[in-house]
């Protein structure tokens, strides 16, 4: 598996050149191109490794299948499905021209901005600190890492540069559909999307997935599995933004993207999947990292279709 996966990172890094960091989130701009890594997690514990799997990248949008996870078990099913809806969308992840045409203009799934922000509303807590605290202790105990925390530096840069997503909040809360202060909702919102990873981090996360809500080491439930399931259903059809299809066709396996380059992969019951590449396509997915994961899936039969 090692010889495998340092063969495919380098067959696939050239890949870097044809695309560009997200750098209208300025501290994202800073991030290197020319990386590449990957991380996997089997369920046997076995972890292998190859390319720049050691590299430092915040979530982003890897963030919304875990606060989903988290609003369902706060909330259940019926609430936040009232919220957002459950199907995919062509448009971009930060469009807004769907809501002001639906009826009722709620957003389409959880996976896009305007779901995201709404899903993170919903978390309970008796304050703003609460509820980030629940979210970062979440993100913590599911991929193994006690230590992660907020990258400030790209919070900061997001909060200044975030007018798309604080339009996108203001206008659900012109509609009733996210309720409770807006800037509460964008500041937890901003603040998710900079919690800082490695690829083992990412891989964790995967794994649990994978693993039906279990944690892998001491056997605990963490989340129920029909929830699991629901998450990682909305990463086969609408994870990987408006590449989606064209990603389960070629790769297969419920997986998630940020726009830092970094993609979730969850094979059920085999492995977690974390991989990196800044360097982005024109759908906000890494260039590279897709390339990998679909030489990757067909080398060892992943695609659970």
């Amino acid at each position: 598996m090692q010889l495998l996966l340092k063969r495919l990172v380098e067959q696939n890094r050239h890949y870097t050149k044809y695309g560009k960091v997200a750098n209208y989130i300025p501290e994202l701009g800073k991030m290197d191109p020319d990386k590449l890594g990957i991380v996997i997690v089997d369920t046997g514990g076995k972890i292998y490794r190859a390319g720049d799997y050691d590299l430092k990248f915040t979530l982003q949008s890897m963030s919304k299948p875990i606060v989903l996870l988290l609003a369902l078990m706060d909330n259940g099913e019926e609430t936040v499905f009232k919220k957002v809806g459950k199907e995919p969308t062509g448009d971009p992840f930060n469009s807004m021209r769907k809501l002001e045409t639906l009826s009722p203009p709620k957003p389409l799934n959880p996976m896009i901005n305007a779901g995201a922000i709404t899903v993170t509303s919903l978390i309970k807590g008796k304050d703003s600190k609460e509820k980030f605290e629940r979210i970062l202790d979440m993100v913590r105990k599911i991929s193994n890492n006690p230590r992660l925390n907020i990258n400030m530096d790209v919070y900061l840069s997001e909060k200044k540069t975030g007018d798309r997503n604080r339009a996108i909040a203001y206008f659900l809360k012109d509609v009733g559909i996210l309720e409770g202060d807006v800037e509460e909702a964008l500041d937890l919102y901003f603040k998710q999307c900079s919690i800082e990873v490695t690829c083992e981090d990412i891989a964790n996360i995967g794994m649990f997935l994978a693993n039906q809500g279990i944690d892998r080491k001491t056997g605990k439930v963490i989340a129920p599995k029909y929830l699991t399931q629901i998450v990682k259903t909305f990463m086969v059809t609408c994870g990987m933004y408006d590449e989606s299809g064209e990603f389960a066709i070629n790769v297969g396996v419920p997986s998630k993207s940020g726009v830092s380059g970094g993609i979730i992969s969850a094979v059920p019951n085999r492995m977690g999947i974390g991989v990196i590449g800044p360097a982005l396509n024109a759908k906000g997915n890494s260039i590279a990292g897709v390339k990998l994961l679909m030489d990757l899936s067909r080398e060892l039969k992943l695609s659970i279709f």
